[in-house]
């Protein structure tokens, strides 16, 4: 489990294909540089979200971590499939203050930015979701973007699932990637886990 805390920006040095170039169905070997994150509390095995998908470390050095990215988690995702900057993030371990809000690492879907612009001294962000994640979220509700969690300031449900406001201060710019963002670019979204459970909850009294 995560929180949505970025505890590091780190940077994709090479992406390795599993499988044979014409081989569609393979996914990749990630060699990702540390820069500001901390490794000394890494061991084979423990989990890293990058970009908010939960990934296994399968080996490492003093300055770097390497993953295998499924194809499934290829298809579902955006910005681990090319070299680049990540959003990375420890884990959660028990007696970890929760900062963030309950983040299980399992991107949903990906949604479209439609506004990406300075408002003061903050950034207003508006994202379109697609139209099976719009149940999940709700006015003041939270939600994780490339792995960071955020406030939901506003929704607006439309034809095609709901469109999601957002203030992004200049602190939360600073520590993540997410001041990379473009207006018709794609993110990785994550939606409340507890509004799951909501719904399951909601679905079975109407049995």
């Amino acid at each position: 489990m995560f929180t949505g805390i970025i505890t590091g920006v780190g940077h994709i040095k090479s992406v390795t294909p599993l499988g044979t170039a014409d081989d569609k169905d393979s996914g990749v070997r990630l060699h990702v540089q540390a820069n500001n994150f901390d490794l000394s509390r890494i061991k084979l095995g423990d989990s890293i979200a990058i970009q908010g998908a939960c990934m296994t470390v399968i080996a490492f050095d003093e300055t770097s971590f390497e993953v295998e990215v499924s194809r499934e988690s290829l298809n579902k995702t955006v910005g681990l499939d090319q070299i680049g900057e990540v959003n990375l993030e420890h884990a959660m371990r028990l007696g970890d203050t929760l900062d963030g809000h309950i983040v299980a690492g399992h991107v949903d879907g990906k949604g479209v930015i439609t506004v990406f612009e300075p408002v003061g001294e903050s950034h207003l962000l508006k994202i379109q979701t697609p139209a099976e994640l719009s149940k999940y979220l709700a006015y003041k509700g939270s939600v994780v973007v490339n792995g960071v969690s955020l406030t939901v300031n506003s929704v607006e449900d439309n034809a095609d699932g709901c469109e999601i406001s957002i203030n992004l201060i200049p602190h939360t710019l600073d520590v993540t990637t997410l001041k990379h963002l473009q207006r018709g670019g794609e993110v990785n979204i994550e939606v409340d886990l507890l509004s799951r459970y909501v719904e399951r909850i909601l679905s079975l009294q109407n049995l």
